[in-house]
């Protein structure tokens, strides 16, 4: 996955809560393949109606949201089933930060699987960046190495992330990457293991 160092951009939001998965990527498209890519299954049914036609009203259809690269939402975000899909058709769509008051913890850990960085403010914070995306085009910026979000007015709030996958998002390393970079160490271990008890080879 890329490396997640500094995001700025336009910024979007969706003013609701206890989104689950199976409302950002309905269950229908969970049979494609990674690389068949799911940004046209974002938020599908929420986007249109069953004939296809859009829904003016949704946040995410205005011409705004189709170049934004951050969502701001409330709270709960990615709850429900674990499908990756969701992850996957948010980063295929553009966008490379959520921020939120909370999520779901397997599409927290997805994220981070996935080079998606998911920012937890507190609930006034985040009302603050909802107004000032609201009404237009707006810009944030966040800043993983200072574990930053700052608006155009020079406003920051600042936000925790677990130390693992902070340093490897900045990487653009996933769990399995952060073992294999151990990989002298566990056979060191191995090779003193064994020598300690030869009866487990």
């Amino acid at each position: 996955m890329k490396p997640v160092q500094k995001i700025h951009g336009l910024a979007v939001g969706l003013e609701i809560g206890n989104v689950d998965t199976d409302q950002i990527v309905p269950a229908r498209y969970l049979y494609r393949n990674r690389s068949d890519g799911f940004a046209d299954t974002l938020f599908r049914d929420m986007r249109f109606d069953p004939e296809g036609r859009e829904h003016e009203s949704f946040p995410l259809n205005g011409p705004e949201a189709e170049r934004a690269a951050i969502l701001v939402t409330l709270d709960n975000f990615g709850c429900g089933s674990s499908r990756e899909h969701a992850v996957w058709a948010l980063i295929d769509a553009g966008y490379q930060a959520v921020i939120a008051v909370s999520f779901g913890d397997i599409f927290r850990n997805n994220a981070h699987e996935n080079g998606l960085l998911p920012v937890v403010l507190e609930e006034h914070e985040v009302m603050h960046l909802l107004q000032h995306v609201k009404g237009g085009p707006a810009t944030l910026a966040v800043d993983l190495e200072t574990q930053q979000v700052t608006l155009p007015d020079g406003i920051c709030f600042s936000f925790d992330i677990d130390s693992a996958a902070h340093e490897n998002l900045l990487l653009g390393r996933s769990k399995i990457d952060a073992t294999h970079s151990l990989r002298s160490t566990i056979d060191e271990f191995e090779e003193a293991y064994l020598g300690r008890h030869p009866w487990s080879e």
